[in-house]
């Protein structure tokens, strides 16, 4: 089973992948973004390839 990952390096807390997800990704009040669910499922997968595709840096990636 893939799991998502995020490079917090490259991560700029854009928050483009919370509003395609916001089951999986959450950013807080300090702007710090959290994997809630971090298991790609069937039920999430195509919004999960469609915030990796969407990340302005690059910063998420299935593993």
């Amino acid at each position: 089973m893939s799991k998502v990952h995020v490079d917090f390096g490259l991560c700029e807390s854009n928050a483009v992948c919370m509003g395609i997800i916001p089951e999986v990704f959450d950013l807080d009040d300090q702007d710090y973004l959290h994997i809630l669910q971090d298991d790609v499922t069937p039920e999430n997968e195509a919004q999960i390839r469609e915030a990796v595709r969407q990340c302005p840096r690059q910063a998420i990636s299935l593993r």
